[in-house]
Formats: structure tokens, C-alpha cells, sequence
């Protein structure tokens, strides 16, 4: 009888231990960092928690600037928030890294063309004020997951969104793709090839030239900065088949970068391994960006 009492009991020890150490990590890692949240990037819509930033910046002092990350939640362009991220913020800034995690309108409030200019408007202002932050304006580079992906593909190929903000220039130094939807949403939406594909046409609305407008694989040409794309070797279909076109469409043009596929990964477990500071798309992103740990 104690016996089976003391069987029973051991699963639960094993998850309240599990959870005790996961605590302790995050506290550690987030000991390491301090957060400014709720940052306006868009005066125009003072009122929005849409269009708000927060900044994470390592406790650590130095000398130096440092290479910023900002990154674009994903969420089917129609949910997510950059809260459900913070744990992004914290491991890029426990690495060295000066990261940036943006908010934007979703639909049905607004289709995906305004919501590219949102995150066009973060990163401007992010090249504007980061320095204050300790980050080096000149080395800004740009992830995301799912729609975030899709989006920060799309600012990194397309400079006119930049250039009609005031710049002179994009100032993405690179891209970090994570398991990226939305890089054809032209062809997908054309074919309407799965189960309810229908309701990505309240983001994308009915209009083909638009599709094409904010697919960034239509968007790619010599002067694109270099990239790191990873998929989940079991994630959806049609983010594989876009991601090794768009793979192609950057070989055409002699854009430097590497399309990763990571073995046994779906697509919600492509952003959760972003909680484990170690993990491969953490270590490869050091390199890239050049951040000497």
C-alpha cells in the first residue's frame, strides 16, 4: 500500500520539480535583463496597445553598442501579442543582444499590407531611439515566427517601406526566419489547396495583386540582406514548399543564407524552442549578428 502511494506520488514530484527548475531558470535568466515595456512607436495611434514596443536590455555594462533584434510574433495575422514572446526579449538579451518585440494591428481591424507598415514603423523607430538603449542603430536585424516570420521577410526584401517613413535606406543588416508562413500567400491563396483556407482571406482580402504585394518572395532582388531560415521537418506543408521556393528566389540572386530544416519539429515547437538559450537557432543567430559569446 505505501509502495503504490509512493508510486503515485512520484509523477507529481516530477512535475513540481520540473516546474521549480523552470522558475528558477526563468528568474535567473531574467535577473539578467531589465524590460521597458509599452514603448508608443506610432504617435498616430496613442490610444493602441497595438502599436506599442518593449525593449529588452542585458544588466551588463559595456563600452560598446550592441546588435539589436526585433522580433514579430506570429499568431495567423489575426491573435498574438508580444507578451507571449517576453521570453524571447529575455534569452536575446541574457546573450548580449538588444531586443526589440513589437505589437501590430491584426485582423479583421486591419488587412496584412497596414500591418507591415506598423512594423515598418517599429523598426523605424527602433533605428531612431535604440541607441538610447545602449543598441547600435547600424546593426539592426529582424526575426519572427508563423505570420511574424512572414512579416519580417517581407521588411527585410522591400526597402519602399522604409524609404516612404524618411530613411534613406532599409536598415535591416539581416533576417532570422522562423518556420515563416506567408511568403507566398499569391500562389497559396490562388490554389486554396486545405480545410478552411477561406479565412485567411479576411487578412489578405480578395485581391490578387495584393497577395502578390506582401508575398516577400516576390519582393527579392540583388540588394536583399542576408538570412537565416528554419523549418520543422513536420510543420505545415505549405510553410515547407514556400520556405524552398523562397530558398530558391534567394539563390537566384546571390543573397547569402541558409535554409535550415530541424529534424522533427512542428511548427508550435519551432517558437517554444526558443525558451532554451542554447538551442540551434540561438547559437547560429550569435554568429550572424556577431555577438562574441
Amino acid at each position: 500500500m505505501v509502495l503504490s502511494r509512493l508510486l503515485w506520488l512520484a509523477p507529481l514530484t516530477l512535475i513540481l520539480l520540473t516546474t521549480l527548475l523552470v522558475i528558477a531558470n526563468e528568474y535567473a535568466v531574467a535577473s539578467g535583463s531589465k524590460r521597458t515595456k509599452d514603448i508608443l512607436y506610432d504617435s498616430s495611434d496613442s490610444a493602441s496597445e497595438r502599436h506599442r514596443l518593449d525593449v529588452y536590455t542585458p544588466r551588463s555594462t559595456t563600452s560598446k553598442t550592441r546588435p539589436v533584434v526585433v522580433f514579430i510574433h506570429g499568431g495567423s495575422w489575426d491573435s498574438g501579442s508580444k507578451n507571449m514572446y517576453s521570453f524571447v526579449g529575455r534569452r536575446l538579451a541574457s546573450q548580449g543582444v538588444v531586443a526589440v518585440l513589437i505589437n501590430y494591428r491584426l485582423a479583421p481591424a486591419v488587412e496584412v499590407p497596414e500591418m507591415a507598415v506598423d512594423c515598418s514603423h517599429a523598426l523605424v523607430w527602433t533605428y531612431r531611439h535604440i541607441a538610447e538603449y545602449g543598441g547600435d542603430p547600424n546593426q539592426i536585424y529582424v526575426m519572427g515566427h508563423s505570420a511574424g516570420g512572414g512579416l519580417a521577410a517581407l521588411l527585410a526584401v522591400n526597402s519602399h517601406y522604409f524609404t516612404q517613413l524618411g530613411l534613406m535606406q532599409n536598415p535591416i543588416k539581416g533576417a532570422i526566419l522562423d518556420d515563416p508562413a506567408g511568403l507566398d500567400m499569391f500562389d497559396y491563396l490562388k490554389k486554396m489547396e486545405y480545410p478552411g483556407d477561406e479565412k485567411y482571406l479576411i487578412p489578405f482580402g480578395k485581391k490578387a495583386d495584393v497577395w502578390q504585394m506582401v508575398s516577400a518572395l516576390y519582393q527579392v532582388d540583388a540588394n536583399c540582406p542576408p538570412m537565416l531560415m528554419y523549418t520543422g521537418e513536420e510543420t505545415y506543408p505549405s510553410i515547407i514548399k514556400s520556405s524552398r521556393k523562397f530558398d530558391q528566389q534567394l539563390k537566384k540572386f546571390g543573397i547569402r543564407h541558409t535554409l535550415t530544416i530541424i529534424p522533427g519539429k512542428k511548427h508550435v515547437g519551432m517558437a517554444v524552442q526558443l525558451f532554451w538559450k542554447n538551442n540551434l537557432i540561438y547559437k547560429d543567430l550569435r554568429k550572424f549578428i556577431g555577438v562574441d559569446q
